[in-house]
């Protein structure tokens, strides 16, 4: 499984980006998608997850109502629209993928910086 994740940058609070991972190496309808986050001094965090087929969702707290995951299986992309962003949303996104039938993520795309000025 190879995760390719592009889309970071730098914005300012309130504004907004759209993060892709685009999986390749097998399908993934029985498979989680997750975005994960890790800030400077913290632990990493998974921010949102969805499985492939569509059915279920998982958004942290802090990003419900800003935050969507979604994917695209014409392309194999997943997607992370980030809006109304805030400082504290500043950290390396990384895209992670895992079956079904499991708890834990064991496929990880490289990380994506995004950065929110005040």
């Amino acid at each position: 499984v190879q995760l390719q994740a592009s889309g970071g940058g730098l914005v300012q609070a309130g504004g907004s980006l759209r993060l892709s991972c685009a999986a390749s190496g097998r399908t993934f309808s029985n498979y989680f998608m997750g975005w994960f986050r890790q800030a400077p001094g913290k632990e990493r965090e998974l921010v949102a997850s969805l499985l492939w087929s569509g059915v279920s969702t998982y958004y942290r707290d802090s990003v419900k109502g800003r935050f969507t995951i979604s994917r695209d299986s014409a392309k194999n992309t997943v997607f992370l629209q980030m809006n109304s962003l805030r400082p504290e949303d500043t950290a390396v996104y990384y895209c992670a993928a895992r079956p079904s039938t499991s708890s834990a993520y064991d496929s990880w795309g490289q990380g994506t910086q995004v950065t929110v000025s005040s």
